[in-house]
């Protein structure tokens, strides 16, 4: 799960401080908010939810979370925008592929529905098939 700068992160490019390579785990890119609103964009926005996604069960839709940055993600795949905010454009305030889950808000900022977030971003995590082997079990297997 990444988090404001661990979204950016994982797209392909960012405009942020000249041009960088991103991870590229969804592609796309990181732009700057337009010059119309102010910038840096901090405080309380409401989320509009595109899909169902898991991390945000049980959370209405139209909630507000606390954000604080300058740039946010333009995913090329519109299918992996979980929710998008209103702040001078719609921009996409949280993505969802397979198992990537991103926000561009601080749900550790963001009072009792971003604890909400946390604990069910856990829940998806505790019911996953996945689960990591040991440095030491690799090794005694290789």
């Amino acid at each position: 799960m990444g988090i404001c700068l661990g979204l950016d992160l994982l797209f392909t490019w960012s405009r942020e401080d000249g041009f960088h390579k991103g991870l590229n785990v969804i592609e796309g890119g990181v732009v700057r908010l337009p010059d119309k609103v102010k910038v840096p964009h901090i405080g309380w926005n409401q989320i509009n939810k595109k899909t169902d996604c898991p991390i945000f069960k049980g959370i209405p839709d139209g909630i507000s979370f606390y954000f604080v940055h300058s740039y946010y993600v333009e995913p090329e795949d519109q299918n992996v925008i979980a929710t998008t905010t209103d702040y001078g454009i719609e921009f996409t305030s949280s993505i969802w592929k397979d198992n990537v889950y991103a926000v561009q808000f601080h749900p550790e900022k963001s009072s009792k529905w971003g604890l909400q977030v946390l604990k069910n971003f856990a829940e998806v995590v505790k019911k996953s098939k996945f689960t990591v082997k040991s440095q030491e079990s690799r090794v005694r297997s290789q």
